[in-house]
C-alpha cells in the first residue's frame, strides 16, 4: 500500500513557476513509477510526466516538454514536478500517482493516486 500526499500548489501570475511535491509512505517508493496528472475544469484528466524508479529515465506529454521537469528523490520518498513559464491553461488540479510500469502510468491507470493540489495560473 502506497499512499501519496501532494504540496505546494498555489496562485501564480502567468510566466511564473511552482514546484510540487508528493511525498510517499511505505519502504517500496524505489519500486514505483512516480507520475503527475492534471484535470483542468470540464476537461478529462491527463498525463503530464513520469519518472522511472532508479529516476534514470523520465517522460512527458509534448505540451509540457521544455517547461516542466519531473525529479525524484528516493532517500526522501518524494518526487517533484518544476514548473516554469506557466500559463492560464495550465491551470488544474495535479495529481500525483504511483505505478508499477510505465504502461500503467502512461496509460492513466497507476495503482495509486494522491488527493490533488490545486494550481492556479492568473493572466
Amino acid at each position: 500500500q502506497v499512499q501519496l500526499g501532494e504540496s505546494g500548489g498555489g496562485l501564480v501570475q502567468a510566466g511564473g513557476s511552482l514546484r510540487l511535491s508528493c511525498a510517499a509512505s511505505g519502504r517500496t517508493f524505489i519500486n514505483y513509477v512516480m507520475g503527475w496528472f492534471r484535470q483542468a475544469p470540464g476537461k478529462e484528466r491527463e498525463y503530464v510526466a513520469g519518472i522511472s524508479g532508479m529516476g534514470s529515465s523520465t517522460h512527458y506529454t509534448d505540451s509540457m516538454k521544455g517547461r516542466f521537469t519531473i525529479s525524484r528523490d528516493n532517500t526522501m520518498n518524494t518526487v517533484y514536478l518544476q514548473m516554469n513559464s506557466l500559463k492560464p491553461e495550465d491551470t488544474a488540479v495535479y495529481y500525483c500517482a504511483a505505478a508499477r510500469n510505465w504502461a500503467a502510468m502512461k496509460g492513466g491507470s497507476p495503482e495509486y493516486w494522491g488527493q490533488g493540489t490545486q494550481v492556479t495560473v492568473s493572466s
